[in-house]
């Protein structure tokens, strides 16, 4: 993995193209490859602020900062390295951890934008964590302006008198696709109380077990050093919803949990964790205008 460093400086030398993201996608519970191709094009959008000679593929801007620092801060808990794509119905994003365990799904529609324009597909390439150290610079009502031009930049406009350009690195040729299961339990709670649930079953495992059925929900773990065991209701006022088709339980790493509810659930109003006996669990958060941020995690099997 390369180490990642600070934003470059724009010189007129050119830029050493980094390699490409992780180009293919290995399905949770079937163990085997698979790779679709997608084509790629780019809209052509005209920018009164820029030189005539520079030709934009993408022009957006947000509602305040939420929304990108969540999609940001989410992508990050996976990957360093990120393959955005933009169309005229919004942004999305899929990508999966190096050791296919987990894999995060953002969907950021059109509609969630001040301002979005893209008239045809286009992707691009970005390092998180340089990408993290700009948004963070932003307060919690500063809009930012998305824009992709053709000299292969990306330029973010952050309130009315911070601009930054960083260089755009090349792209996944390939396309990450979702698990196709069925979910038949649901336990939808309010982010705090996830993450306090998540730290007091930490303090005696590395694994989170969740049982749903006959309308409660109880999350458990048990290491060398202790179990631990929380059960609630729909009566506990964190509790918005459970239900179960059938009795359901699952085996979850925390390693990969407790990362992502903290990176994600702050700009939450609930967390949904939706999940079946010995098959992945989907987590996802309901953020106001977005579309959705589902993460997906492998179940763990015992031997």
């Amino acid at each position: 993995v390369r180490p990642l460093g600070a934003v470059p400086a724009i010189r007129p030398r050119k830029m050493p193209r980094p390699t490409a993201v992780m180009a293919y996608f290995r399905r949770i519970q079937d163990g085997y490859h698979e790779q679709i191709s997608i084509n790629c094009g780019s809209a052509k959008i005209k920018n009164s602020l820029r030189e005539p000679s520079a030709i934009l593929t993408l022009q957006a801007k947000t509602n305040g900062s939420g929304d990108i620092k969540a999609v940001v801060n989410a992508i990050s808990t996976l990957v360093e390295e990120a393959t955005f794509e933009a169309a005229v119905e919004g942004i999305v994003f899929k990508g999966m951890d190096p050791s296919h365990v987990a894999l995060i799904d953002i969907s950021w529609p059109a509609s969630a934008f001040a301002t979005y324009v893209c008239d045809s597909e286009t992707k691009f390439g970005v390092r998180v964590d340089e990408l993290s150290k700009l948004v963070k610079r932003a307060l919690k009502t500063d809009d930012i302006g998305l824009q992709i031009t053709g000299d292969n930049q990306l330029q973010l406009t952050i309130g009315s008198n911070k601009r930054y350009k960083v260089r755009l690195i090349e792209g996944s040729a390939s396309e990450t696709p979702l698990p196709k299961i069925g979910f038949d339990a649901k336990v939808v709670l309010t982010p705090s109380s996830l993450d306090t649930i998540l730290g007091d079953v930490q303090v005696v495992s590395e694994y989170l077990t969740i049982s749903a059925g006959g309308g409660r929900v109880e999350f458990s773990g048990k290491g060398d050093s202790g179990e631990a065991a929380i059960g609630m209701s729909e009566e506990d006022d964190d509790i918005v919803q459970v239900s179960a088709e059938q009795d359901s339980q699952g085996t979850y790493s925390l390693e990969y949990l407790i990362p992502v509810v903290k990176a994600v659930g702050g700009a939450s109003e609930h967390i949904t964790c939706e999940f079946s006996s010995a098959k992945p669990l989907r987590v996802g958060f309901t953020i106001a205008n977005m579309g959705h941020i589902h993460f997906y995690l492998a179940p763990r099997v015992e031997n």
